[in-house]
């Protein structure tokens, strides 16, 4: 029982953390696509040593018939980053969070293409409502919206497709555990984002403020590295459930800091579509795993 609530309160903490993502993230002047870089460096590092330290094994032949499937995501995983990052530049932090939970919709709707299963009522249903949530979301009944708002809420969605991109190819990573196949895909993230960094501005972390270095280090070690480590080591002693329940505690805290801390307003019409798309997504994660 101990562990089980260890566990609980180490998948809180993390969600809770990664809710806290945006705002150090407009804090690092820098691109999007170096800003991925930097994360996937040190959160590879951090990984890396937690494995060592705590003597994980793992078998490189299982490994290494996965490696196609692995670099794939990676790559995915690496450019949803740098989508998401733009999405905060352009509109608000929680209207950026909330687009990019459009993610577990999107994964609904493919897997009857791809794995040939069957949508029910239910299911069409949540797509159908958390569809209307994004509608509501790009401020149709608030009409001063303008422009960037719109931008930052496609590069959510774009974030948001190519998350669900990564989660779909995870369902053909077999033997490959869960932090062994996030190091792996950020080891891939790292391999493209190096040429694409080089290619679209190179390294500018000279122009860093001591504000930019802190949140940088932060963003590397805390949002990611030492998150991920209690993220995955939470899952093993978490039913399916009440993971996916609890890791809604994620779009929740970053609304909230987007409103309470930054400042940030948010319309009633938007707040609904907020709510469409949690709850409906939330409904069918449930109702799924049952």
């Amino acid at each position: 029982m101990k562990t089980s609530g260890k566990a609980k309160w180490m998948l809180i903490i993390s969600m809770a953390i990664f809710g806290t993502l945006g705002p150090f993230v407009r804090n690092i002047n820098v691109s999007s696509g170096e800003l991925a870089l930097y994360r996937a460096l040190l959160a590879t590092v951090l990984i890396g040593a937690f494995i060592s330290i705590t003597k994980q094994k793992i078998s490189l032949k299982d490994v290494g018939k996965q490696i196609p499937l692995l670099l794939i995501s990676g790559i995915a995983m690496g450019f949803n980053w740098i989508l998401l990052f733009e999405a905060y530049k352009y509109t608000t932090v929680s209207v950026a969070t909330l687009s990019y939970y459009f993610a577990p919709v999107i994964v609904t709707v493919v897997c009857p293409i791809i794995f040939k299963e069957k949508m029910g009522a239910k299911q069409w249903i949540c797509f159908g409502m958390s569809t209307l949530g994004i509608v509501l979301i790009t401020g149709i009944g608030d009409l001063g919206q303008g422009s960037s708002h719109f931008i930052g809420i496609l590069f959510g969605l774009g974030a948001a497709c190519l998350y669900a991109t990564v989660i779909l190819l995870n369902k053909f990573i077999k033997k490959v555990d869960g932090i062994y196949r996030t190091l792996f895909q950020f080891i891939a993230a790292i391999i493209v984002l190096v040429p694409y960094v080089a290619l679209t501005g190179g390294v500018t972390l000279n122009g860093l403020d001591t504000k930019g270095w802190i949140s940088l280090l932060l963003v590397g070690i805390v949002h990611t590295g030492i998150t991920y480590c209690m993220y995955f080591s939470s899952l093993k002693e978490m039913p399916g459930q009440k993971a996916a329940i609890l890791s809604y505690i994620d779009p929740l805290v970053a609304v909230a800091v987007s409103v309470v801390v930054l400042g940030e307003s948010m319309s009633v019409w938007q707040a609904i579509g907020g709510a469409l798309i949690l709850g409906f997504t939330l409904w069918n994660e449930i109702s799924v795993k049952k």
